[in-house]
């Protein structure tokens, strides 16, 4: 059997997808797969045994300037790509309009959610076969209720295996070696930071129990609050920029990991990293870090989750995004503690 799937972004959307490619091939090991996915996440299903062929997309980018993707002939090379084969089942594992459209250039059976199922219903006109997955659920068991169905076996239960921690050697105990535990202080929307006071310290009882803390950065402005949290202490580092390998490599190898509602937390869980990841505007319940030793924080604040990228809250606060002030460093510390010891 020979399938395409069409997941293109987020990062952690696409890491959701991991389990389900996983659960297929246990049940058929003769399974072939390819995969489209936005050129910036394309190194994840690429740590994955059972991804045969990467299609790179970037949709995000020529929709942006569409005369120029049609005239350099990139849509054209995208298309010629995708029609290389003929595929047994086409899985859309976004129920979006833009990807139920990319499953109308390739060749084969089209597959998604129903109109009550996916995100955006339009979406479902474009699958020749439709399916009813329960929305209120985590996203990684509705694309594995998915999978099953549409690959017709059982429907799988149990932790999910993303497949792809062979790829890294985990942490080795080696004598006088201090852990580490890496800060995933950066995310897209302003009302996922954790005040940057907050980090700070939390560094501070961090470097005291005797951990070297790492900090990952992706553009300036965290590369900005990274530098104020390594000023504090000299067992605190910047880590040099590095693409989505590189930083898993360092997951991989933490003693745990405290991060914000990011795509980076998602990775570390697919890599079971023992870790602790904040929620304020966000929720953990469908789209949170999950998998083993993953600890939770919502934040329990009048107006949160908002599920707003802007901060409407008018009332004072001694912290901004407000209900962060909820997650306070004493309580994220011992939670970090906990995991830990776990």
């Amino acid at each position: 059997m020979y399938i395409l799937i069409i997941k293109t972004s987020s990062l952690g959307d696409v890491i959701h997808t991991l389990p389900a490619l996983t659960d297929a091939h246990k049940y058929y090991p003769q399974l072939q797969c390819d995969w489209v996915v936005e050129e910036a996440f394309a190194e994840i299903p690429v740590m994955h045994p059972n991804v045969k062929r990467i299609i790179p997309v970037a949709l995000r980018k020529w929709r942006k300037n569409p005369w120029q993707t049609w005239h350099s002939g990139l849509w054209h090379k995208f298309k010629q790509e995708l029609t290389l084969k003929h595929y047994d089942k086409i899985i859309d594992a976004q129920g979006l309009i833009k990807s139920a459209f990319l499953t109308l250039k390739a060749r084969g059976v089209r597959c998604g959610l129903n109109r009550d199922s996916a995100r955006e219903p339009l979406a479902a006109m474009a699958y020749q076969q439709r399916y009813a997955i329960e929305k209120n659920q985590h996203a990684i068991i509705r694309i594995r209720l998915l999978f099953a169905a549409i690959l017709d076996y059982p429907v799988p239960d149990g932790i999910p295996d993303y497949g792809i921690i062979c790829n890294f050697q985990p942490q080795s105990n080696t004598e006088g070696t201090q852990p580490t535990i890496i800060f995933l202080h950066g995310t897209t929307w302003i009302t996922k930071h954790w005040p940057d006071s907050y980090w700070i310290k939390l560094a501070q009882h961090v470097t005291a129990a005797g951990f070297v803390v790492r900090l990952p950065w992706g553009n300036a402005m965290e590369y900005k609050r990274a530098s104020l949290i390594a000023a504090i202490h000299p067992n605190i580092t910047i880590m040099k920029k590095s693409n989505l390998h590189g930083i898993a490599t360092a997951l991989a190898q933490a003693q745990a990991v405290v991060g914000v509602d990011t795509g980076l937390a998602h990775l570390a869980a697919a890599l079971a990293v023992p870790s602790v990841t904040l929620y304020g505007a966000t929720q953990p319940a469908r789209t949170g870090t999950y998998g083993l030793q993953q600890k939770h924080l919502q934040a329990d604040f009048p107006c949160a989750p908002c599920l707003s990228k802007k901060c409407k809250f008018r009332g004072l606060g001694a912290v901004s995004p407000a209900c962060y002030e909820d997650l306070s460093v004493e309580k994220v510390w011992e939670a970090l503690c906990s995991v830990i010891e776990g």
